[in-house]
């Protein structure tokens, strides 16, 4: 099956009991069983729940995976690939990151569980192979990144840390599957935020890890059990239902995206724009080989620095204001004192997350508003 036929039937078959065409939401937290030893596959909700199996098979689907697990949140998922390592393991990750995974990364992980970091700029190779080590278990690798929009060569990364034992862990909710397939191109696991693209409509928050390797299944899932922070039955369903028109959506993201990122460049305030799909981004080229597209990520530094950024958010009034981003309305975020504002301000600024920064989550509105909308908030200058 193709891609938008497996969004809205893989994992979902009519119900057997009624017939129902579309997943019931199972709102419950215990199955009777007929006795020791002997029920219909299903004990208690925290270790499983037919909706949460139903969304878990289709994200899989999506990916290319034989396996999907089902989280409450991203970091949530996030940390359940963390379990895989032990004290005193080495992880490189980009230098790059979104600030919540920096954040459990540098003020948790490393604390708690003593697990050593080192953030490489991933787009370059050559970063990578200097900081990989024998005691390096993991690569850790967000692509796009958020917010500047780089790219990192997932297959050759890929190749160079198992050439080390390491596993490698993608980040691809800047993505969705629908633009890229990390699990192709050789990573052993892929994490989402199914609060974004996949849920698609900022009314949900959830998360999910695919895999193919049963190994690395068996011990997620085991810690997905164990500690707990699995979506309930009507979360599950709404990524459920979300899924069914990510095919469409992401192309229309798409087409708006690229309209933006064309009017921001040729904008006389705007001094640098950040989109894959326009021909002066570095990596161009690899996102054109590495991503079937170019999704709906735009970040874009404007020339009066904070003071024009502070203006423009104030003044928009289709984009919204807000976190978050892979909805199906716009909203543009100011990285620096919101989504990144964990980051240390000297350790942001190095990678372009500076006071003049804004990043855009170009929804499916009609385009010429979205541009116009821009256009008053930012000024012709």
């Amino acid at each position: 099956m193709k891609f938008a036929t497996k969004a809205i039937h893989t994992g979902q078959e009519a119900d057997l009991a009624t017939g129902a065409t579309i997943v019931p939401i199972y709102q419950t937290s215990t199955y009777t069983q007929q006795a020791p030893g002997q029920h219909k596959g299903y004990e208690y909700s925290r270790t499983a729940n037919p909706t949460r199996t139903a969304l878990e098979e289709c994200m899989a689907a999506l990916e290319g995976a034989d396996y999907g697990l089902a989280f409450a949140s991203g970091l949530a998922a996030t940390i359940s690939v963390m379990s895989l390592l032990s004290p005193g393991d080495h992880i490189v990750a980009g230098d790059d990151l979104y600030g919540g995974t920096y954040r459990l990364f540098d003020k948790v992980l490393r604390e708690s569980n003593k697990l050593d970091f080192d953030y490489v700029d991933t787009t370059d190779p050559d970063s990578v192979e200097r900081a990989l080590r024998p005691e390096t278990k993991m690569l850790w690798v967000e692509t796009p990144t958020n917010p500047m929009l780089t790219l990192s060569n997932v297959s050759l990364l890929s190749e160079m840390a198992h050439e080390r034992g390491a596993i490698v862990a993608v980040d691809n909710t800047f993505a969705s599957p629908y633009f890229q397939q990390p699990l192709e191109l050789g990573a052993d696991i892929v994490v989402h935020s199914t609060t974004k693209y996949m849920g698609g409509h900022s009314d949900v928050v959830g998360g999910a890890v695919m895999t193919s390797n049963e190994e690395l299944r068996e011990r997620i899932s085991f810690y997905q059990n164990a500690a707990g922070g699995v979506p309930g039955p009507f979360d599950a369903w709404i990524v459920l239902r979300g899924l069914k028109t990510l095919a469409v959506r992401m192309r229309q993201h798409e087409e708006n995206a690229l309209a933006v990122a064309r009017f921001l460049q040729d904008h006389p305030q705007v001094a640098t724009v950040n989109y894959p799909g326009l021909p002066s981004h570095p990596q161009h080229e690899l996102a054109k080989r590495q991503m079937s597209g170019f999704s709906g990520m735009v970040s874009f530094t404007l020339k009066g620095g904070a003071e024009a950024a502070y203006a423009a958010v104030q003044k928009t009034e289709v984009f919204s204001f807000a976190e978050s981003l892979g909805g199906v309305e716009s909203l543009i975020t100011h990285p620096a004192t919101m989504t990144h504002a964990a980051i240390p301000k000297e350790q942001r600024e190095v990678r372009g997350v500076t006071d003049g920064l804004l990043r855009l989550s170009v929804g499916i509105e009609d385009t010429e508003d979205l541009i116009a909308d821009l256009k008053q908030a930012i000024g012709t200058g």
